[in-house]
């Protein structure tokens, strides 16, 4: 007994539309799974497209996005400074401020003094030291104050005594450094008891002259003031001393002027030198120039007023 096999062509008939009486066919199975394939692929397709267009839109999205952070972020989370804050300063900005500081004063190099019972005033250097009034002790005179580092004054020169000290001024004693110099001064003395005449002589004068003999006063203008002057030197092994004196009569008193120079040794030993004579009394005759003498008025006992009550009666 043998099967015989009939294929799948061979069962299906043509079917005939009942109503057109024409044969109608259908898709074979091997026709539809070729067309699903190819409308698969076109799809994977369209989606792999779809999806590299949603990465690069995604990728620009992305790469744009830190920008717009940058510019915002600072605003809203941190205290930066405005634009304000941080413009630099400009040059007309801060001249107001700068206006307003005051350049500090320098002090002046001379300081003035001035006496009103004596009527006398003048400049002194500021650094040099001033002695008056009643601190000027006459036994001092010519001596060394030690506690100060400097010679107070030299003896007073008039022909009858009553000479007072009214001030004195010393330099100070680093002066000239690396030479002899001790001490400079300048004293004003005043003496009330002396006449015009009185005034133009000394009670000591120069003797240094070849004889011995005693030199004359001689008349020398000081500004615009004429004076008496002489001078004096001593010196031994330890110290040399010399002086200048002027005399001048106003307001009915002899004023005195003293210039004094002090020396230690013979400037022989250790390098030091010679301090410039010349050059200390020019230092000191600056002082004397600026030297004036203002009037002085005498106190007088007021008088008693006249009494209303007895006034106009014998």
């Amino acid at each position: 007994m043998t099967t015989a096999w009939k294929s799948e062509s061979d069962n299906k008939k043509p079917t005939t539309n009942k109503l057109a009486n024409q044969p109608t066919h259908t898709i074979s199975g091997t026709t539809l799974s070729s067309w699903s394939r190819q409308q698969k692929f076109a799809m994977i397709a369209g989606f792999a497209i779809l999806a590299v267009l949603l990465a690069a839109s995604a990728c620009s999205k992305q790469s744009s996005k830190p920008a717009l952070v940058g510019v915002s972020s600072p605003a809203a989370n941190s205290p930066t400074p405005t634009i304000a804050e941080v413009t630099p300063v400009t040059p007309a900005a801060v001249a107001p401020t700068t206006s307003t500081k005051k350049a500090a004063k320098k002090r002046p190099a001379n300081v003035t003094y001035s006496d009103a019972n004596s009527g006398v005033s003048f400049l002194y250097p500021r650094k040099a030291l001033l002695i008056s009034g009643d601190k000027v002790k006459p036994e001092l005179a010519g001596a060394r104050d030690d506690s100060k580092n400097v010679t107070t004054n030299a003896p007073m020169n008039f022909v009858q005594p009553g000479g007072v000290t009214i001030a004195t001024v010393a330099l100070p004693n680093n002066s000239y450094p690396g030479t002899d110099f001790a001490s400079a001064f300048f004293d004003v003395n005043v003496n009330h008891s002396l006449s015009a005449q009185e005034c133009e002589h000394f009670a000591f004068v120069d003797t240094r002259n070849a004889d011995g003999e005693p030199v004359d006063a001689e008349k020398v203008k000081v500004g615009a003031t004429e004076m008496e002057m002489t001078s004096n030197f001593s010196a031994n092994a330890i110290k040399q001393d010399e002086t200048q004196y002027y005399h001048n009569y106003q307001n009915g008193s002899c004023y005195e002027y003293v210039l004094g120079l002090g020396t230690e040794g013979f400037a022989t030993e250790g390098g030091v030198k010679p301090v410039d004579r010349d050059k200390v009394f020019a230092r000191l005759e600056k002082i004397l120039a600026t030297v004036k003498i203002n009037p002085v008025v005498e106190e007088r006992a007021a008088e008693p007023a006249p009494n209303s009550m007895t006034s106009g009666k014998e």
